[in-house]
């Protein structure tokens, strides 16, 4: 379901640029209308109701708003206002327009009536973790994420380990999960679109870090339920990269995943600690027909017996986006 979004502009070639750039890079998210006259918008509003209005001050000021859930003034910041315009909230006007679409995401998130969203589908939830820290669980997520990129999906990157790994790969974008995790009463599938940003190198969707440790530790396992439901909707994948621990949160993703990419490098401290959570704990039992053993940077050995493996080589260089980039070539199964 998309929401339905009118533009109503007097400057018809701004009206015109922005209601191009929102069908062909947000058409998945809004359904689009546009007028640039007070007649054609009473019309509009007479016959339809909308989600959301972008409209300048003149045509707001002719027509009877009460058929959009959310109208937004869009303001130049210094133009003086007239008491109906005054009394409208506002969007800055000369923005990007990603900015824009975000902004409008997050405010109609704070309005809908329902928290669970839109009827939309989600996508597959792939957990990539490991009980031994160092094997390299972050570049093996992204590797695959980025493979997934390469055939056409839709992917979405999701860091939860508490020390986010996020800004060496990608743009620390101004806003992060914090923004969703203040939120979690809200419309999160609005919310997550609205913080999600697309890495240009890659095509991995992603979101940024949050703003301290403090904000993942509190989470509860029905938030990280909710979460994982938001950030998945409306994509073909959500690759979730995890810490090395195995606490009740990292259980319910596990259990939730789809499937399991379970990292090791083959050194001894990896087959130790893989070793006693496949002999000691009862979520192996579980994941077992989920679960795919990565053997990272060229190990070998590293899978018992009937288990599905996914080896792959060590790439010698020091920049980790070249490292996780080699690897998208190819080595993992769909």
């Amino acid at each position: 379901m998309k929401l339905q979004l009118l533009i109503a502009i007097g400057h018809q070639d701004y009206m015109e640029h922005l209601s191009d750039v929102l069908t062909q890079r947000y058409g998945e998210t809004f359904e689009v209308s546009v007028c640039s006259t007070g007649e054609r918008l009473r019309e509009l509003l007479s016959r339809r109701r909308f989600d959301a209005a972008l409209l300048d001050e003149t045509l707001a000021e002719e027509a009877d708003l009460s058929a959009v859930r959310l109208p937004l003034l869009l303001w130049d910041g210094t133009a003086a206002l007239g008491p109906h315009g005054e009394g409208m909230e506002k969007l800055r006007k000369y923005q990007r327009i990603s900015a824009m679409t975000g902004q409008v995401l997050e405010r109609y998130a704070a309005v809908c009536d329902s928290p669970a969203g839109f009827e939309t589908s989600q996508g597959r939830i792939t957990a990539v973790w490991s009980p031994a820290g160092g094997c390299g669980k972050t570049t093996v997520a992204l590797a695959y994420a980025a493979q997934l990129v390469s055939r056409g999906k839709k992917t979405v990157y999701l860091d939860l380990e508490h020390f986010s790994s996020t800004p060496v790969y990608f743009a620390d974008p101004e806003r992060g999960l914090t923004d969703v995790f203040e939120k979690l009463d809200g419309n999160l599938e609005l919310l997550f679109q609205s913080i999600r940003r697309e890495d240009s190198g890659s095509g991995i969707l992603y979101f940024g870090r949050p703003d301290n440790y403090d904000d993942i530790e509190i989470l509860t396992p029905d938030d990280v339920t909710a979460l994982l439901q938001g950030a998945s909707a409306g994509v073909e994948e959500l690759v979730v990269d995890l810490g090395s621990g195995c606490d009740r949160k990292t259980r319910r993703i596990l259990e939730l995943a789809a499937q399991v990419l379970l990292v090791t490098d083959g050194s001894q401290a990896a087959r130790i600690k893989c070793g006693q959570f496949r002999a000691q704990h009862d979520l192996y039992a579980l994941l077992a027909d989920r679960l795919t053993v990565v053997a990272n940077r060229g190990a070998r050995g590293a899978a018992q017996a009937g288990e599905r493996t996914v080896s792959l080589p060590l790439v010698q260089s020091d920049d980790p986006v070249v490292v996780y980039k080699t690897l998208s070539a190819g080595y993992f199964q769909d």
